[in-house]
């Protein structure tokens, strides 16, 4: 082979690479996933779990910028926004879309019945009508849950272990749509209430523009001692939450632990960053070509206890040891 011949072929192959990167590019062969979120661009916890979610892609074989790029959508708290942002998203033909909350995965589910959708919510998926069930969800969407059945009555045993003098607690949830397995777990609870001998009542908020001052003067008034959050429609009102129950030292336990990090009392619930983690494993799924039908929805793994000392100071109450001994996390 001539040096010349040589340089004829290494040209070639150079412009052929380059040709064909440059095609895939203006046809969108570059693969962009879709994230859509109610939440703000400033949410600490949403930077850190699509921060989880993209380093969990490179070992898998996906490089940002090299062969997949993003595109996100925030409503900075401004659900009627969603609609529209889930819309463009789709707009731009994106290979996959990235839900991060139960509202963003109702605005996109909306919007297409062919792109795939890749949730994370703290609602039951099947309840809420995204999937037609955990095991074969059907249609476009599948992802991961933080749901349990059984969460709102470990809450509520931990809370009662915690301050054993409470009679009455209540349960703040959303009055929502989507929030109907809540309901059904706060009804399963009440075998439990029963065993701890206490008092366990909902109270719902209207979302959106929740009236959080008059729930807590309604739970002052009727003397109800402890209180459980529940819902993930509350996170975008997390610090108000927090605020009231010192006010009113209230003592409360919470869904996920960005609560006792921001000051409340305790949480109990599924490792947040955990189903981010897991999520780079399904948008590889899909992007290998297997369907959002065939890819089951997961459910929690893993669980974390967290007890926020200092908040417990705030509003006067001891923990006791063995409560102590039992988280896997104290804020001193």
């Amino acid at each position: 082979m001539t040096k010349k011949l040589a340089l004829i072929i290494v040209a070639t192959v150079i412009l052929t690479a380059t040709s064909v990167a440059h095609a895939q590019q203006s046809a969108g062969k570059i693969p962009t996933i879709g994230v859509l979120s109610s939440s703000s661009t400033s949410d600490l916890r949403n930077m850190l779990r699509l921060q989880t979610l993209r380093l969990g892609l490179p070992p898998l074989g996906h490089v940002e910028g090299k062969n997949i790029n993003f595109e996100y959508r925030y409503a900075e708290g401004k659900l009627d926004r969603l609609a529209k942002f889930a819309e463009e998203l789709v707009g731009l033909k994106v290979a996959v879309l990235f839900a991060i909350d139960n509202a963003a995965a109702q605005a996109v589910k909306k919007v297409t019945t062919t792109i795939p959708i890749i949730i994370t919510t703290g609602s039951d998926p099947v309840a809420s009508g995204l999937v037609a069930s955990l095991a074969r969800p059907g249609g476009n969407v599948t992802g991961l849950t933080t749901i349990s059945p059984q969460l709102i009555e470990k809450r509520l045993g931990l809370l009662k272990e915690a301050v054993p003098k409470l009679s009455r607690i209540a349960l703040l949830m959303p009055a929502a749509s989507g929030t109907g397995t809540i309901r059904a777990n706060f009804d399963d609870a009440q075998g439990t209430a029963k065993i701890l001998k206490v008092k366990f009542e909902a109270i719902e908020v209207k979302v959106p523009n929740p009236d959080f001052e008059g729930a807590f003067r309604f739970m002052v008034k009727e003397r109800i001692g402890g209180l459980v959050t529940e819902g993930a429609l509350l996170n975008s009102n997390r610090k108000k939450i927090l605020e009231l129950t010192v006010q009113h030292r209230i003592p409360a336990i919470h869904s996920g632990q960005e609560w006792a990090n921001e000051g409340g009392l305790m949480s109990y619930g599924a490792d947040g960053l955990e189903p981010f983690r897991r999520a780079a494993v399904f948008v590889d799924k899909i992007l290998k070509g297997i369907k959002p039908a065939d890819i089951p929805v997961e459910l929690p793994m893993k669980y974390e206890f967290v007890i926020n000392l200092q908040a417990a100071k705030k509003i006067g109450v001891t923990i006791p040891q063995s409560v102590l001994f039992r988280a896997d996390k104290v804020i001193q």
